[in-house]
């Protein structure tokens, strides 16, 4: 029995697998995803999503689906499933599928009267190119199979419609056929392994509808083209490959290319090798750069998301660990601007509103050193200078240095913090001011480059800056520790004074390796959080004290946003938690911790299958939101488990 694997009972419970989500990708930008039963749900959904260079990279979906149908004594058995108006689906194959796994690669077996066709699906590394594997396992006679592809060849954000630009003609290629149904797009090289006869009908199917798409209040119906099929005769132990890739290739070589990537998948036979796998595919590596997405299928790589996500990602190869760390890190220098580093966008188009984003650059450096990364000091002191010199004089966003030392930031109408969602052009939660995690990494920040400064030689640095550590630990307690309440100021500011909502964010100042609280200060800290938004799924982002909580993350984008930050569940502040729950508890706490991480195992079968979603309920039964596959909720699960590997393996 596989480890993550669905019976027929659930998979034909359409409300059960229509929720299950699965996501693969080719580490250079793109990716399959679908449902379990192969019923597209989202805009995102697809079997070969590309980024595409004439958009800027930006990612597209090119094949949307294939269909197969066997043809048997007459009688048609059509396999595939959408929806359309009216809750209509069609054709209904899912009702066909007897098993399904997730192993090396997404396996299905499907029981067509008579006939037992085994289907593997995979994309191959660095290339775009998806391979899907057919074994007829079982057959009383020779049949018919005919395969139908259907086309979307727009952006992921985006719908498309039936319309006369469309070029619904194909090129005849080597077993197959290509279609590029608009100029600026890539040709789609349809083929098989095998020698087939391609009927060219074109046609579309209108009012094809996602599910996923309405519950979040966007547009979610569009058509879909289908330039034909293909057709040929297949018996009892034929094995054949179909390849959808943007280049054309000998189809002779398909079934060992499948063959050899298969080797090098990491089985999903246990949680662990689920993080792992699920970690891997977060990193891009274009040319000499490395990019980490911050979630699949909608979000780019940001900058926040990636400093934090990274220390946990890279633990999924050890073998590499460093190259990668670094080449994140280098990747991300060449776009830093004024001690900022981008939040969001692409080449041209970047936005550097994040305040933390700098600041969590140096935490970065010293999980590096941890891991091994003995150049540290050599390769990244001067950049550490350079953002602590930016932060000191001023940045764009009002964001620079008080006398008290501490870092203010303001900017109108922004969200500088992670806290970043914003409703009708005003933040949801604005956090001006003194932010009580930014205060926290700035000192880590300081007083790590000061380090970094000896020992590159930076005597004028050192010297400039050796009481600005103090000056900074003196002006944070006096305005972020309220004795009476027995924890930290979320934000203080100077038109509102000190905020003292239950948040999270105070977990960081305890969990950095530079911390300004004594174990008492960290004791009140991570009690809190204990009793108030520790749920099995993640942290609540606001206590369900606060008449401002919200228990549900569900709606249109604006009443969505509006509980993003409010109550919300995010897994990935579960590193900050552990973390300083091992600063205070010692090996007393180890067992909490290692129930809290372990617990997430539960997940591994639902939403993004085999990997942790972005975000969960902040009211039980915590149900899966957001994204169904995030770099740092994957990330940080990851490091406290290293954590407890490393450093409590004998507890």
């Amino acid at each position: 029995m596989s480890y993550v694997e669905f019976t027929k009972n659930q998979i034909v419970n359409l409300e059960f697998s229509l929720e299950r989500e699965i996501i693969r990708t080719n580490r250079a930008g793109a990716y399959i995803s679908t449902t379990i039963v192969g019923c597209n749900t989202r805009k995102y959904h697809g079997l070969l999503i590309c980024p595409i260079k004439q958009f800027k990279r930006r990612r597209h979906v090119l094949l949307s689906g294939l269909d197969f149908t066997v043809v048997n004594n007459d009688k048609s058995f059509n396999v595939g499933l959408r929806k359309y108006k009216g809750d209509y689906f069609s054709p209904k194959g899912h009702k066909y599928i007897e098993d399904l796994c997730m192993d090396n690669v997404p396996s299905m077996i499907y029981r067509v009267g008579g006939v037992l066709m085994k289907v593997e699906r995979l994309l191959v590394h660095y290339e775009e190119q998806l391979l899907i594997r057919y074994t007829v396992m079982q057959a009383p006679e020779s049949m018919k199979l005919q395969f139908r592809p259907f086309l979307a060849f727009r952006s992921i954000h985006e719908l498309t419609c039936a319309n006369m630009g469309a070029n619904t003609k194909v090129d005849y290629i080597k077993n197959g056929v290509r279609s590029r149904m608009y100029e600026e797009f890539p040709y789609l090289n349809m083929q098989f392994s095998r020698p087939v006869e391609f009927v060219h009908v074109p046609d579309w199917f209108y009012g094809v509808e996602y599910i996923e798409e309405q519950k979040r209040g966007y547009p979610y119906s569009e058509d879909l083209f289908c330039p034909g099929f293909f057709e040929f005769e297949a018996k009892e132990g034929d094995v054949f490959v179909f390849s959808a890739s943007t280049k054309e290739e000998n189809p002779a070589g398909f079934k060992s290319k499948f063959t050899r990537t298969v080797k090098t998948k990491v089985p999903r036979d246990n949680y662990i090798d689920c993080l792992k796998n699920a970690a891997l595919q977060f990193f891009e590596k274009l040319g000499e750069d490395y990019f980490v997405v911050a979630g699949y299928p909608w979000f780019g790589a940001w900058g926040r998301d990636t400093f934090i996500s990274l220390p946990g990602l890279v633990l999924a190869n050890k073998n590499t660990a460093l190259e990668v760390f670094s080449g994140v890190l280098d990747t991300q220098i060449k776009k830093m601007k004024g001690g900022l580093f981008p939040n969001m966008g692409r080449e041209g188009d970047y936005a550097f509103n994040s305040v933390d984003a700098p600041l969590w650059f140096f935490w970065d450096l010293q999980q590096y050193q941890k891991y091994g990364g003995k150049d540290c000091a050599k390769k990244y002191g001067k950049k550490a200078i350079e953002i602590v010199n930016a932060y000191k004089q001023g940045t764009e966003f009002g964001i620079g240095m008080r006398d008290n030392g501490l870092i203010y930031a303001e900017a109108p109408g922004k969200a500088l913090t992670w806290m970043d969602a914003i409703v009708d052009g005003t933040p949801v939660t604005p956090r001006n001011g003194y932010a009580v995690e930014i205060n926290a990494l700035w000192y880590n920040a300081v007083v790590f480059t000061i380090e970094l400064a000896k020992k590159i030689g930076d005597k004028e640095f050192v010297k400039e800056n050796k009481d600005l550590p103090e000056l900074i630990k003196n002006s944070f307690l006096e305005i972020f520790w309220d004795q009476k309440a027995g924890y930290l100021a979320d934000y203080v500011n100077d038109q509102e004074g000190k905020n003292l909502f239950v948040r999270p964010n105070m977990l960081i100042a305890a969990s950095l390796p530079y911390s300004m609280l004594n174990n008492d200060q960290m004791k009140g800290v991570v009690d809190i959080a204990d009793r108030e938004l520790l749920t099995p799924r993640g942290l609540r982002t606001l206590s369900p004290g606060n008449k401002l909580y919200e228990g549900s993350y569900y709606g249109d984008q604006p009443t969505r946003d509006r509980a993003y930050h409010q109550g919300t569940v995010w897994p990935w502040l579960l590193g900050p938690f552990c973390e300083a729950w091992l600063k205070v508890y010692g090996k007393s706490g180890v067992d909490k911790v290692r129930n809290i991480v372990y617990g997430m195992e539960e997940v591994m079968g639902e939403h993004g299958v085999t990997t942790i979603s972005e975000i969960y309920d902040g009211d039980p039964p915590h149900a899966p939101r957001g994204t169904i596959s995030q770099a740092w909720s994957v990330g940080e699960v990851l490091r406290i488990i290293n954590i407890l590997d490393s450093e409590y393996s004998g507890i």
